[in-house]
């Protein structure tokens, strides 16, 4: 039978929760004041217009709350989706091009709506700034809580103990206040890394004293520490990606490299970055190193030799390997690639030079086939410009008559194979153009008298005739080259410093228990104060544990000075009860 119907009908007519008041009891108030119905009879009260300044208050409430965090971080990562599936304007306008070509109906749209640079749209930047004002609004109200209830007192000794998960009990020959305080310095003491509770040790009258004990704050700190670096973790994402650049440049044995935007082959920055803010210091590649597995031809190790030099310092010696960057600049520098740059000289049909210097082929297999372009503008007013397409082969091998290719990786037997191609390459037309392809819609390709395709076999040292009279070809030498990635980022610290925190913050607030302890001594019923001490205690935790009964099991044998046991008149954990004294 529930409490309810076991109450009295003339008490019940006027029950009323716990914290709730009827403002609208016709008659007087406990107090003698008078409540009588504000609104005429039989009709219902009308409640106040919450106005702009409610409905604003309403708002903060929700975008604060943790679930509206929670709904605006999942949201974010939604939102970053497009961005690895749509080409992305900063790292390959070329791509973007390419997809509104291909998309002429589609692409419009998407590109109006922010899809080709996801991240600094102003949706994805709305989401983030929301997400960022819902973690402050929701974190600072519950850390002023949270510091006024560190520095506040254990709550209260509870009158009954009967309705907690852990209790226990036991008998001392001591005194009430003797059992109390023993108990409170067991609990303030610390054992390993487990820290101690806070105790407050009241006086109850009668003689019975008790000692309220808590621990698990950490749990709560936990909480808020990584909600703090989870907002740490957000500033330094969008600092790094205001002050960042990253750029990548391919630089030829013997040759060097300023850090100026100009010397990139491809430059991306963050909005708030200047390109005047570079630091201007130079890298010179000295030496290449490549080693492979004799039998696998399998890559082992790739070393650049390179000598650095600071503003206002001495060249400095260092190597690049992969995964092992140096740092220039402030900015570190990767070895991205690496590959040959056959140097070539061209003369034109008057015998002056056209072109010449080193021109990276980019490697296509584990042999290091490579395929590169050399375009030779500079030729006579008279004359056709050039272009030469075709394949370096590091180890040469003929195992069918024409049919040529590469055996092994390292330079044993080098050989271009090349075809030419006359006419206009469209370098003043003022579109960018890929440097490793050639705009063949305004060149025609050399062919012989039976209309098969001219094609070049040259070597180290060779010179060849050019077909149609365009001139001659001279392949000099075969130096290697390397692709640098260099990468600035302010940020990566803190995101490291912040991820941290915010793991080890999780971390506690996982597995940090929340522990109350109670103890009461009171004498024992015969009323004597020289008796025995009756002992009871209790425990409650925050969600399951396993651990609180052991743990107050524990502090009673301290407290009685023996090892916990049936003995102590310890029982188990009990079920709630309800309490109907």
């Amino acid at each position: 039978m529930s409490d309810d119907t076991a109450r009295p009908a003339d008490a019940t007519a006027g029950y009323r929760p716990e914290g709730l008041d009827d403002a609208f009891t016709d008659g007087p108030g406990p107090d003698g004041a008078d409540r009588t119905r504000a609104t005429p009879s039989g009709t219902d009260p009308s409640l106040p217009a919450l106005g702009v300044v409610g409905w604003l208050r309403w708002a903060w409430r929700q975008l604060t709350s943790m679930r509206v965090a929670l709904l605006l971080l999942v949201l974010l990562a939604v939102a970053a989706v497009p961005g690895t599936m749509f080409p992305q304007r900063p790292q390959d306008p070329a791509a973007v091009s390419a997809y509104l070509t291909e998309h002429a109906t589609a692409g419009p749209w998407l590109d109006r709506l922010g899809f080709f640079d996801v991240y600094a749209s102003v949706w994805f930047s709305a989401i983030y700034l929301l997400l960022f004002v819902s973690l402050v609004g929701c974190i600072l109200p519950r850390t002023r809580v949270h510091l006024a209830a560190v520095r506040g007192r254990p709550p209260r000794t509870p009158r009954r103990f009967g309705r907690f998960p852990a209790q226990g009990a036991g008998t001392s020959d001591d005194a009430p206040r003797d059992v109390v305080e023993r108990a409170a310095a067991v609990l303030r003491r610390r054992r390993l890394a487990v820290p101690a509770y806070r105790v407050d040790v009241r006086d109850e009258g009668a003689g019975t004293w008790s000692a309220s004990a808590e621990r698990g704050y950490l749990r709560e700190t936990g909480n808020l520490v990584f909600h703090l670096a989870l907002v740490g973790l957000l500033v330094a994402v969008a600092t790094g990606q205001l002050l960042h650049y990253r750029g990548q440049a391919i630089v030829v044995q013997g040759t060097g490299f300023a850090n100026v935007q100009a010397s990139y082959d491809t430059f991306e920055r963050g909005s708030a970055f200047d390109p005047a803010d570079l630091v201007p210091f130079t890298m010179r590649l000295d030496e290449f190193e490549a080693r492979f597995d004799p039998e696998t031809l399998q890559s082992r190790d790739f070393t650049a030799y390179v000598t650095v030099t600071e503003p206002g310092g001495e060249p400095d010696e260092r190597t690049v390997k992969v995964n092992y960057p140096i740092v220039a600049g402030g900015a570190k520098v990767y070895l991205q690639g690496n590959g040959y740059a056959p140097a070539v000289t061209v003369r034109d049909a008057a015998g002056e030079v056209a072109f010449s210097g080193a021109v990276p082929f980019l490697p296509q297999d584990d042999v290091y086939t490579s395929r590169g372009v050399i375009k030779v503008p500079d030729v006579s007013d008279d004359q056709p410009q050039i272009g030469l397409v075709g394949f370096l082969l590091p180890t040469a091998e003929e195992p069918v008559a024409g049919l040529w290719r590469s055996v092994h990786p390292q330079p044993a037997d080098p050989l271009l194979v090349l075809s030419v191609w006359s006419g206009n390459l469209g370098l003043d037309t003022g579109v960018p153009q890929n440097a490793f392809r050639l705009d063949e819609s305004r060149m025609e390709q050399a062919v012989d008298d039976a209309g098969d395709v001219v094609t070049l076999y040259v070597r180290p040292g060779e010179t060849v005739d050019l077909p149609d009279g365009l001139g001659t070809l001279t392949f000099d030498e075969l130096p290697r080259f390397v692709a640098l990635d260099l990468r600035h980022d302010p940020s990566l610290a803190w995101v490291l410093a912040f991820a941290l925190l915010a793991l080890g913050g999780l971390t506690t607030s996982l597995f940090a228990p929340r522990r109350r302890l109670w103890l009461r001594a009171a004498p024992a019923e015969d009323g004597t104060t020289g008796g025995a001490t009756v002992i009871t205690a209790a425990g409650l935790a925050r969600g399951d544990d396993v651990g609180l009964q052991p743990e107050l099991d524990r502090v009673l044998a301290d407290v009685l000075g023996a090892p916990p046991g049936p003995s102590h008149d310890t029982p188990g954990p009990h079920p709630p009860q309800e309490d109907r004294t």
